[in-house]
This record gives structure tokens, sequence and C-alpha cells, in this order.
């Protein structure tokens, strides 16, 4: 079935949440193990909305199975650096959609006038690592059990691409 792309809204908001959970839950790729309260993510949801920040949603007949989004930082010296988080259910990975996702993406958050996109990667995760290479991201440094999840350690990579 096609894919679909669409800057996130309000109608996405119970769907990307539940795609959230979905992915969060794999204990793999996100920083969450599970997704946060839906009250506590509305919010997050309706700022980004709100003030047009950087986040797509992959689509298929309408309900949401990825995401992808850049969020600037807030510290006034760094405000020139966005965040890249992204995501896929299981079902719509290996598809070329986290590129289509990163490409919407990356072009508004160098349109919104960002200059560096950083992004934490887990070492063992060659297929992420593989399609931020390809997008020309560099690795900039090891952290070193960046990650413990149910008492195993994960290095993480720190990786930045510059406009």
């Amino acid at each position: 079935m096609p894919y679909t792309l669409a800057p996130t809204t309000e109608a996405h908001f119970h769907g990307l949440h539940r795609a959230l959970d979905i992915v969060a839950r794999e204990r793999k790729y996100l920083a969450f193990l599970q997704a946060p309260p839906f009250e506590q993510s509305l919010l997050f949801y309706r700022n980004i909305v709100t003030n047009d920040l950087c986040q797509f949603v992959a689509l298929q007949d309408e309900e949401v199975v990825g995401w992808c989004d850049v969020l600037p930082n807030m510290m006034p010296v760094q405000a020139h650096v966005g965040h890249l988080g992204i995501g896929l259910i299981p079902s719509a990975r290996h598809q070329g959609l986290g590129a289509r996702l990163m490409a919407a993406t990356l072009d508004k958050a160098w349109a919104k006038g960002l200059t560096r996109i950083e992004l934490t990667v887990r070492c063992d995760n060659p297929n992420a690592r593989a399609l931020y290479d390809r997008f020309g991201f560099v690795a900039e440094g090891v952290r070193r059990r960046g990650n413990c999840i149910d008492g195993e350690y994960f290095d993480t990579l720190a990786m930045a691409l510059l406009r």
C-alpha cells in the first residue's frame, strides 16, 4: 500500500502517540521505553503544530506509521541547532519511508534557518546509521554506555549534519 507524508496536524496526535509507543516498546531505538502519558504528549504535539516546527508523519490509509522531527534547541547560543528524531512501526520499515521522512523534515529545518542538525543513535543500529550516513551526517563521537536498558549497556553515536 502506498504511504503519504504530511506535516503533523491535530488529527494525527492519537496515531502519532500510538506509533511512538509501538517503537518505544521495542526497547531498541528510542530513549523512551514506552510513550509518555497521552496528556503530556498532547502538549508536546500541540507546541509543534502551534509553532510550525519541523515534524512530518508517514501515513498508510490515514493511519500514522512513522514520524520524523527536527526540534530546535531552546538555548540562545544554540538556537541554530536542531535535534532529529525519527521512528517507523515495524511494518513500515525497509521501504524507503525513513529517507522520505528525513528529506522532508530536513528541507523544512533548513528553510526555518537551522544550520546544524544533531542526533544520537545506538551503535548497534546499522540500518539507522546507514540512513544517516546517506544524508551526510558525520559521526562526532561515541558515548560509551550511553544507554542502559534492563541492566544492559549500549554505546551511542553522536552525529551531526551542517548546512
